[in-house]
């Protein structure tokens, strides 16, 4: 009886697939839930590393002595005072509706829904540009070249996050690597699959280490065969013939 392939036993869950919970703050470092009308200034009393997150992230403290944690962008130091609200100053740090934030502003850690805290740029080194304002909402763009339009309410951070070439840094042994892949919850080696046996993966056997069989499988192959290229379109690279 075969073996099921690394793909079936990553999507069934396990605790070699999971992230790891040790080194983390505790915390999805979301924004305060503050509402609009409240104006709010926290001091940064520390800047901590979470595990599995390359950008650090700034520890503040606010006047009722709650404390949150949020990315830090560049520029960012312990004792600044960072400002929540609408009538925050375009400052690095400060977080502002993007309702009030000029045309052309650098943000980073946006709301893509009004109060979730910041769900998008929120990457390392990252951040992207107010593009426009407008009836429909307020248009952004992405790191990727992308525009998408929020709700002017939601928040953003001023400035540029921090950590950026990060990953570009070589590991320099497979045991640093290991420990940055188990840290996000992804798994280290993959093995491939022509090096496997043939009860353990559909590519593997044979006296040679090929595939034996196209590798291009249906979307609707059954699990245990559907490894390789799914539904794949073209393979191989794009040959351009010399017009002579």
């Amino acid at each position: 009886m075969g073996k099921r392939p690394l793909v079936r036993r990553r999507g069934h869950g396990g605790h070699q697939f999971r992230s790891t919970s040790t080194g983390k703050v505790g915390s999805k470092a979301n924004y305060p839930r503050f509402s609009l009308s409240e104006q709010h200034d926290g001091e940064i009393i520390d800047l901590v590393h979470e595990r599995g997150r390359e950008a650090p992230l700034a520890k503040i403290r606010f006047e009722d002595g709650s404390v949150s944690f949020v990315p830090a962008v560049l520029g960012t130091k312990v004792s600044t005072t960072l400002q929540f609200g609408l009538k925050s100053k375009i400052k690095k740090g400060n977080v502002i509706s993007v309702q009030n934030i000029p045309d052309g502003t650098i943000v980073c850690n946006i709301e893509r829904h009004f109060g979730d805290g910041g769900a998008i740029v929120k990457s390392a080194g990252t951040d992207a540009t107010i593009f426009s304002h407008g009836d429909e909402g307020v248009t952004v763009k992405l790191p990727s070249g992308k525009f998408t339009t929020l709700n002017p309410k939601n928040r953003a951070m001023i400035g540029t996050l921090a950590g950026g070439g990060s990953g570009e840094r070589p590991f320099m042994s497979a045991g640093n690597k290991w420990r940055n892949f188990r840290a996000k919850g992804k798994k280290f080696p993959i093995v491939r699959g022509v090096a496997q046996a043939a009860y353990v993966h559909p590519h593997g056997g044979g006296r040679h280490q090929h595939v034996g069989q196209s590798s291009t499988v249906s979307r609707n192959a059954p699990p245990g065969a559907k490894v390789g290229s799914i539904a794949a379109r073209k393979t191989g690279r794009a040959r351009i013939k010399e017009r002579r």
